[in-house]
């Protein structure tokens, strides 16, 4: 008996949520299969993994919604199991009010958007270097921010404080105040004065355990970054945390990024087409990853000011009247194009010819 021309294909949509994964299955002209529900732990992986298979489909891909966050633990196991993943984005809002929302839908919309060809991103691994590199990124974020609060209310507090305690410490630089508050002696706490200097120290000895984390973070983060692309590293403006940024966004996988032209899209530095009528015209593109698209920035703006061959080509399109604002747009452009090639000894698979 010849197979069900049905069951050519068959596409798992997952919703995937803290304590459960929902899932639904279409075949290969959108009619539904089954639909159920599954706990989001190993065991139910399993369980959802082994209902798939019931379907005895040639081909069986997984759309997931997030791969990055409660449906990481699924997306490996599926990885496991040698099956194809898809990653999908959230439903369009628009579809949500039209249709409504539920959770049902939602692993539906995700099956029929990688039907349609919609969705055809492949998921990050997360499970060599690259993740290691983004675990202690997110540490270091974490605590430059709580830094940055803590000199912050240092100050606020300094503002209100007793005239002879301010006069002393206001006209001192940041490192100075810091090392002064994280010395000061408040004593017993029975006057205003004695509170304030308890706060002033309490946060300036914060802010130094931050800023020695931070260092750690910051050795670490060197260290990887190093083995895994020196040449990366060692580019004018870049850097380890910019090295660390561009990485995070590429994943261990880097080869899911096709080509040069995507990447720069992830990068969010490719010109959107704007065009309409006889006018032929690009606009800004406010998309992508936007940590990565900062990271560039911070680098272009460096090599704007320290890089000779840089300040040739901002000369040069200040002279064709571009702004300042264009040209650093366009740096942005030329720098993700670069390190797009410096990523290269990364890439597994050979370019197309």
């Amino acid at each position: 008996m010849s197979p069900d021309p049905r069951r050519r294909r068959v596409v798992i949509g997952v919703d995937t949520h803290k304590h459960v994964h929902v899932a639904v299955a279409l075949d290969d002209i959108g009619g539904r299969l089954d639909a159920r529900s599954f706990p989001a732990d190993r065991g139910g992986y399993e369980q959802l993994l082994d209902w798939a298979a019931a379907f005895d489909a040639r081909k069986l891909i997984f759309a997931i919604e997030g791969t990055g966050s409660y449906g990481a633990g699924l997306t490996s196991a599926v990885r496991r199991r040698g099956l194809g993943v898809i990653e999908v984005l959230r439903t369009d809002r628009r579809d949500r009010r039209l249709r409504g929302k539920s959770d049902t839908l939602d692993a539906e919309n995700a099956a029929r958007s990688t039907l349609a060809g919609n969705s055809t991103s492949v998921p990050k691994t997360n499970d060599g270097t690259v993740e290691m590199i983004r675990q202690i990124k997110v540490a270091k974020d974490v605590a430059v921010k709580a830094r940055t609060a803590a000199i912050i209310t240092l100050k606020a507090v300094l503002v209100t404080a007793s005239p002879e305690l301010r006069e002393q410490l206001q006209p001192l630089s940041k490192m100075a105040l810091i090392e002064r508050c994280a010395g000061l002696r408040p004593g017993p706490v029975t006057s205003v004065l004695a509170a304030t200097k308890h706060t002033l120290r309490s946060i300036a000895r914060r802010w130094q355990q931050l800023n020695d984390e931070i260092k750690t973070h910051e050795a670490l983060l060197e260290e990887l970054t190093s083995q895994l692309v020196p040449q990366l590293v060692a580019a004018f403006g870049v850097g380890a945390d910019t090295a660390a940024e561009m990485l995070i966004v590429a994943g261990d996988n880097i080869d899911r990024v096709r080509s040069e032209p995507a990447w720069a899209r992830l990068c969010g530095v490719a010109p959107i087409p704007a065009s309409s009528g006889m006018t032929n015209r690009h606009r800004l593109n406010r998309g992508g990853h936007r940590q990565a698209n900062a990271a560039l920035y911070r680098a272009v703006i460096v090599r704007m000011q320290h890089h000779e061959p840089t300040r040739t080509y901002v000369t040069r399109r200040t002279a064709e009247g571009k702004t300042k604002a264009e040209i650093i747009r366009c740096l942005k452009r030329l720098l993700a194009r670069e390190i797009w090639t410096l990523l290269r000894p990364l890439r597994t698979v050979p370019a197309a010819t």
